[in-house]
């Protein structure tokens, strides 16, 4: 093969592929969500006050967990007592990860110290409790296949 030749090779290969990728019988994709869905409940414990609004982040990528505005699901919550409940449905099965915090001061962040550690109650799925550093999807997440309630107990 010339040199011209392997030029034309390497430019045309993309093109081809580009081209035949794109013809892909629309019922050999796998864009389906899994058959049925799930609810999940999450019973928030150990609220200490009914100030401000408790936000439950359901996350369902370990990519984005727990970073703030990356949830796949959120929730606000004014709280009325020492527990609370929420319903998340229509859920496909899967791995899930909840990150919760109470937003006391109403202003729609989890406040932090000089060194980063959180000065409003927070809580992570399996009540995983971080040392050092914010937890991995991995530390907290639970496996929903059908109806399931968990609960976690806020940290203050």
């Amino acid at each position: 093969m010339n040199m011209r030749s392997k030029w034309i090779f390497l430019i045309a290969l993309p093109a081809v592929f580009f081209v035949n990728a794109s013809f892909i019988p629309a019922g050999d994709l796998d864009t389906n969500p899994p058959e049925g869905s799930a609810t999940l409940t999450v019973e928030v414990t150990n609220i200490k006050n009914t100030n401000g609004r408790v936000q439950i982040g359901l996350y369902n990528s370990y990519k984005m967990f727990p970073k703030v505005g990356k949830t796949y699901r959120m929730e606000r919550i004014k709280p009325t007592g020492k527990t609370l409940k929420y319903k998340f449905t229509g859920l496909p099965p899967g791995k899930y990860a909840i990150a919760i915090y109470h937003d006391e001061n109403g202003d729609k962040k989890c406040n932090k110290n000089l060194i980063g550690v959180p000065t409003e109650a927070y809580a992570f799925s399996r009540n995983f409790r971080p040392s050092m550093s914010a937890p991995k999807f991995s530390d907290c997440y639970i496996t929903l296949k059908e109806a399931r309630l968990i609960s976690i107990r806020l940290v203050y």
